[in-house]
């Protein structure tokens, strides 16, 4: 039984490449298709936001020279091109789909706005908004916590290759240990890495809750869905 009725769930680029160095995964991608598609048949409805990482990212070419502007702009491009492959797995898989661009990018999808992301949804198709917040200078983290707030989700699940927010880098320190649940406020003082900043503050002035957890290990969204402990949730409380 699921217990949130409509979501926001942000996705990274990284994530996508699987064991790759670049570029997108066939396996994860048709596994992430797969648990969207099983929450979807619960009735719950699906907004979807990706990075573009594993294609290009705008800070990066800012160090290869690139100006900013037109790097966090290219950098959209690798989340619309993220984000048709993942509609492609998800139609495949029997799950209508539509990707929204936060720039006017006609025929490859229509103009984000929250009326049309909401029609979709009450109609069963999952939302995939693509093209960052439209603008350089904010990541699609923000991206993300823009759009949940925007669409009036109950909760933003990011889903990483970890199982949570740790007490240090769980890669790095083996006594690391991992947070059940934690407010946003103690994040702040202990300084740990969630979202970037705007993002985050922004999911703390509108009371969004996060839940991190690992998105690559199977039927995880489902059970974050059913309220299953999984992850970590960040709120105010």
């Amino acid at each position: 039984m699921a217990i949130y009725k409509r979501i926001l769930l942000k996705l990274s680029g990284e994530s996508l490449m699987g064991a790759r160095h670049y570029g997108i995964s066939t396996e994860v991608l048709n596994q992430y298709a797969a648990q969207i598609c099983a929450v979807a048949q619960e009735g719950v409805q699906i907004g979807i936001v990706i990075g573009g990482g594993n294609i290009f990212r705008g800070l990066s070419g800012v160090n290869h020279g690139f100006d900013r502007v037109k790097g966090d702009q290219m950098g959209m491009l690798a989340t619309v091109i993220n984000s048709l492959a993942l509609q492609g797995a998800l139609e495949s898989a029997g799950t209508q789909t539509k990707v929204l661009t936060s720039i006017r990018m006609e025929p490859v999808g229509e103009l984000y706005s929250k009326t049309k992301a909401l029609e979709l949804m009450a109609a069963g198709y999952v939302v995939i908004i693509a093209g960052g917040t439209g603008n350089p200078y904010f990541t699609t983290d923000t991206a993300a916590a823009l759009r949940g707030v925007e669409i009036e989700a109950q909760v933003l699940l990011k889903g990483t290759r970890v199982s949570g927010i740790y007490t240090a880098d769980p890669e790095k320190d083996p006594t690391a240990t991992k947070f059940d649940t934690i407010t946003f406020d103690e994040v702040y003082q202990r300084r740990l890495k969630v979202m970037d900043l705007t993002a985050f503050t922004m999911c703390k002035e509108n009371h969004l809750p996060i839940v991190v957890f690992n998105m690559d290990i199977q039927g995880n969204l489902a059970k974050v869905i059913a309220g299953e402990p999984i992850g970590t949730v960040v709120s105010n409380e």
